[in-house]
């Protein structure tokens, strides 16, 4: 029993004043009191280890949910991180694709660019030939002589002007082409566009297979009017176009016997409709 219900009952069993059958009724609540107070104190008790518990239990959940905090921390840094090495990479491949393109172009350009440039070197060979030829026959007074030569001289000199015209048509419809960065729209020949951009493909193309050989066909739209477009974004498709169908053409032809009627074409049909 508690110790002070034990007092309690001590002295009040001392009264004389007091029953017997009151002091049975009195301990027997003493009692009772004694043994609720035991059951709630049991009670307390294990209340108190719950807190306890629980506090503990908080107290471990905190350093778990602060370590998570911190691993997804850490995990969100590196994504980010991956992010912009993605984005990098990105741009590298981005950059590495208009230099691919840039590449094909330059190298269209120089082919485009040779061929009138052969003509003129094998004419000016040639009409160098004339000039000794026609300073023999001057020596030799043979004027009939000199007015072949010198027609032919003429004649020579005509196909040099005209390929070198050619030629620097070429170069200043590339520079002209290279000024155009303001991604404006402009007034457009889409023939003109179309012949150009297969002529260029085509010789990019042959300076990475040499032995390829293509028949190229037109079919564009007589007299289209001009269309305000962006030249350089129509090229660029036109190009990345051609370039795919004569790597069809060249992968068809590997597939085809030499002694069969294959005979590969490409055609560019008219761009504008209407």
């Amino acid at each position: 029993m508690n110790i002070h219900l034990q007092q309690i009952l001590d002295t009040l069993l001392q009264l004389d004043a007091i029953s017997d059958e009151q002091k049975s009724s009195l301990t027997k609540s003493l009692k009772d009191a004694d043994k609720e107070l035991t059951i709630l104190e049991f009670k307390l008790d294990r209340t108190e280890k719950v807190k306890r518990t629980t506090a503990i239990l908080l107290e471990e959940t905190i350093e778990e949910l602060e370590l998570k905090r911190k691993s997804i921390e850490e995990s969100n840094s590196a994504l980010e991180k991956s992010l912009e090495e993605l984005k990098s990479t990105q741009a590298q491949l981005i950059q590495s694709e208009k230099m691919a393109s840039l590449g094909q172009l330059t190298a269209g350009i120089a082919h485009e660019i040779q061929n009138p440039l052969n003509f003129v070197n094998n004419f000016s060979e040639v009409n160098r030939e004339l000039i000794a030829e026609l300073l023999e026959e001057i020596e030799k007074g043979d004027l009939e002589e000199v007015k072949l030569i010198a027609t032919d001289l003429e004649a020579n000199e005509h196909k040099i002007n005209l390929h070198g015209k050619r030629a620097d048509a070429i170069v200043k419809g590339m520079l002209e082409h290279s000024k155009r960065g303001s991604g404006q729209k402009e007034s457009t020949n889409l023939n003109a566009i179309a012949e150009e951009f297969l002529r260029l493909s085509y010789q990019s193309f042959l300076a990475k297979e040499p032995e390829f050989k293509c028949e190229l066909k037109t079919d564009l739209a007589p007299d289209p009017p001009m269309v305000s477009v962006i030249p350089q974004d129509i090229g660029k498709v036109l190009l990345n176009l051609l370039n795919n169908a004569f790597y069809a053409v060249h992968e068809k032809t590997k597939s085809v016997h030499t002694d069969s009627d294959f005979k590969p074409t490409v055609t560019v049909s008219s761009i504008y409709s209407p």
